[in-house]
């Protein structure tokens, strides 16, 4: 009997974790007489993004990455709240930790998500479900939090079944779900099926369009079809894919440990600039905490890239390749500096980012012979890293980093991650 239509035999052991409205609820949970309010999370200035909204403000259409300006029309009265990525960030490692007392094997997807294999702590019992219970339990008791789990077969049909896991929105707070969701071992088709088509992986609004003129509306209707047709309808290399996803078939493995491909940081202005002498500082800034990641991942890098947003959004990026590996501030600028005299800043220039890529092992590194002929730069980044471990981030910098008044400005990680949190007494009406 044919088995191309039926996913291959597997065990319960793929674990979804998500935490339920991750940034909003850890807000909550250090302002608690915010309880039962509609709060937004994110960048509360003109040009600011959403980061998360709590049930409450989901009622109301705010979800994340919606314009912080729109979120506002939408709820006059919600709770707009700074995001604080730091904080997210430890709180999100206290999560995984937890995750890992279960199984070496997680697969962190973003601060409050994540993929477990534990199949190996199974022993040949059918204990995921029960697993996955555990771990919901310990959040909640552990961090104050909730959190949706989805159990299956594999790591797709896990996410969808995180899916069914989930609160609802209500104008009284969240309605909980199940809080975990567990696609029986042979039930998999009959969970999926009835799906629309467009809850799959890889099938975006053009996508969705062209499978809906061939009549494919749900997931059993791709399935049911062959997989060559499809592949001839919307391409091979997508078609076999989703034919893959809807017959349930996903033979990925968790993966722990994945490689930096590149480190940066961008930001969004309150206000835009137009001169490269506005915008040098901000270039500085962005190479100092460039380099600073580097050095303490001890990871050097080639390539570095700008990036640059103008008033009208249309976006351009430019790349400089050198020929050694670099970690210091000094010489990242100089690169983008060079790239950003290229380009003209008159019409307005909403975004900058600096980033290095092509990353590269830093714990044995080449001296050059500028360095062998006189102290080297990479002896003073190494001070200086000492000083900001012993005194703190903001006890030494460039000089190009002190403003009148505000003294030493570094940049943070995360501090731009959904955009500037006030705008500039003179910003543009969008």
């Amino acid at each position: 009997m044919s088995t191309a239509g039926r996913p291959p035999d597997g065990t319960l052991g793929f674990i979804h974790v998500d935490m339920d409205a991750f940034f909003a609820s850890v807000e909550l949970r250090r302002r608690p007489e915010l309880k039962g309010q509609p709060v937004v999370v994110g960048g509360t200035g003109d040009r600011g993004v959403v980061a998360a909204a709590s049930y409450e403000a989901r009622v109301f259409g705010i979800h994340s990455a919606m314009p912080s300006t729109r979120a506002r029309r939408l709820c006059p009265h919600a709770v707009f709240l700074p995001g604080d990525h730091p904080h997210y960030g430890e709180v999100s490692g206290h999560v995984m930790a937890i995750l890992r007392d279960v199984t070496p094997l997680v697969e962190p997807l973003s601060l409050d998500e994540a993929f477990l294999d534990v199949r190996g702590a199974l022993h040949g019992e059918d204990r995921a479900p029960e697993i996955a219970a555990e771990i919901r339990d310990r959040v909640l008791a552990e961090q104050g939090l909730t959190c949706s789990v989805g159990v299956a077969t594999n790591k797709f049909l896990a996410k969808l079944a995180t899916e069914r896991a989930k609160p609802k929105a209500s104008p009284s707070g969240p309605i909980f779900g199940t809080g975990v969701h567990a696609v029986p071992v042979g039930g998999e088709l009959e969970f999926l099926h009835p799906m629309q088509v467009r809850e799959l992986w890889g099938v975006g609004p053009a996508t969705g369009r062209k499978l809906s003129s061939l009549g494919i509306e749900t997931v059993g209707d791709l399935a049911a079809q062959p997989r060559r047709w499809i592949e001839a309808s919307i391409g091979k290399a997508a078609g076999a894919h989703l034919h893959a996803l809807a017959n349930g078939r996903d033979d990925r493995p968790v993966i722990t440990g994945q490689e930096l491909k590149s480190i940066g940081h961008e930001e969004t202005f309150a206000r835009d600039l137009c001169t490269h002498e506005d915008l040098r500082p901000h270039l500085m800034r962005m190479a100092d905490a460039v380099a600073a990641r580097l050095r303490s991942g001890t990871v050097l890098g080639r390539t570095v890239t700008i990036k640059v947003r103008f008033s009208d959004f249309t976006t351009i990026t430019r790349s400089s390749t050198v020929p050694e590996p670099i970690d210091g501030a000094r010489a990242i600028a100089l690169e983008a500096e060079q790239m950003l005299r290229k380009l003209d800043p008159t019409p307005g220039v909403r975004l900058l980012g600096v980033s290095l890529s092509q990353l590269v092992d830093g714990s044995v590194r080449q001296l050059t012979l500028d360095e062998v002929a006189g102290p080297a730069w990479t002896e003073a980044d190494s001070v200086m890293d000492e000083i900001r471990d012993k005194f703190g981030s903001s006890a030494i910098g460039p000089a190009a980093l002190v403003s009148r008044g505000d003294g030493l400005r570094r940049f943070e990680v995360g501090q731009q991650q959904w955009g500037p949190s006030s705008p500039a007494p003179d910003t543009d009406d969008e």
